[in-house]
C-alpha cells in the first residue's frame, strides 16, 4: 500500500481510539486529534499504537476553529502522508430540559457535533478530490434519527450532521470519494457508562453494549468496500437493543 494517513477527529479512549488502532494495523499513519487540554491522553494513545507496531501522531486542536483545522490538514498532507481516510467522531451528548437550555450550550453542542463536522468534511474533500479517492466517515447517534426528551441540542446537531453526510455523499461519491454516516444506537463500553449506568453496563457480559473494537471493525469495512457496492449509512446496535 502506498503510504497513507488516517485522521480521527475526536480520538478518545473508546471508539475514536479503537478506530485509530484499527487503521494503524493496516499500515496507515494514524493522526489523532482532540482539544489541546487532552494532549496527555492523546500522547498515551499514540504510544500504545506504536507499541502495537503502528504509527501514530497526536495533535491538539479545536475542531470548531476553522484556522486550526485548515492548518491541521495542511500539516498532515505536507509532513506525514496523503490522507486516505478521515473520521469525524465528536459527540456532544448533553441533556437539559428545554426551559433550562441556554443559547450558549445549544450553540456549543451544534459547533462541536455539526459545524466541526462541516469543517472536517470540507478540508477532507479539498485534499481528496484532486486524487479522486478517499473515505470520509461521520459518527452519528440515536439522536441522528430521532430526538429525545432533553436532547434538543444534541438531536438538532446530529440531525444536521446526518444531512451534511448525505449531501457530501451525493456531491463527492461520483468523484470517487466514499462518504458514509454511522449511527451508533446503544451504550458503548466506556468508563462513563460503567460509572453512570451500572445496570446498562452489566449487559456487557451478554454482548448487550457496543464494544469499541467491534465498532472500529465496521469503520474499516466501510473504508475497504468496493465502489460497486458502497454503503452510505450503517446502523450499529447490540442485538438486544430495541428498534424504535
Amino acid at each position: 500500500m502506498t503510504k497513507q494517513s488516517c485522521l480521527v477527529v475526536g480520538a478518545g479512549d473508546a471508539t475514536g481510539g479503537a478506530i485509530a488502532r484499527r487503521f494503524a494495523r493496516e499500515g496507515f499513519e494514524t493522526c489523532i486529534v482532540r482539544r489541546a487540554r487532552h494532549i496527555d491522553s492523546l500522547n498515551a494513545l499514540a504510544e500504545d499504537i506504536k507499541k502495537e507496531g503502528g504509527s501514530a501522531h497526536a495533535f491538539g486542536a479545536d475542531a470548531r476553529e476553522e484556522e486550526e483545522i485548515v492548518d491541521l490538514f495542511a500539516k498532515i498532507e505536507k509532513d506525514i502522508a496523503p490522507l486516505g481516510a478521515v473520521i469525524f467522531n465528536i459527540g456532544g451528548n448533553v441533556n437539559f430540559p428545554i426551559t433550562e437550555m441556554t443559547s450558549r450550550v445549544y450553540r456549543k453542542v451544534w459547533e462541536m457535533s455539526c459545524f466541526a463536522g462541516f469543517l472536517t468534511g470540507r478540508e477532507a474533500a479539498r485534499v481528496m478530490l484532486p486524487r479522486g479517492k478517499g473515505t470520509i466517515l461521520f459518527t452519528g447517534a440515536t439522536a441522528s434519527i430521532r430526538g429525545g426528551a432533553g436532547y434538543s441540542a444534541f438531536a438538532g446537531a446530529k440531525h444536521s450532521l446526518r444531512a451534511l453526510a448525505q449531501s457530501l455523499a451525493r456531491e463527492l461519491g461520483p468523484q470517487g470519494i466514499h462518504v458514509a454516516h454511522v449511527i451508533i444506537d446503544g451504550a458503548i463500553d466506556t468508563a462513563y457508562v460503567k460509572e453512570r449506568f451500572p445496570e446498562r453496563y452489566a449487559l456487557r457480559e451478554k454482548d448487550g453494549i457496543l464494544q469499541p473494537e467491534d465498532i472500529a471493525e465496521n469503520y474499516w469495512h466501510l473504508h475497504a468496500q468496493n465502489p460497486s457496492a458502497w454503503t452510505h449509512e450503517m446502523d450499529l446496535r447490540p442485538w438486544m437493543e430495541k428498534m424504535a
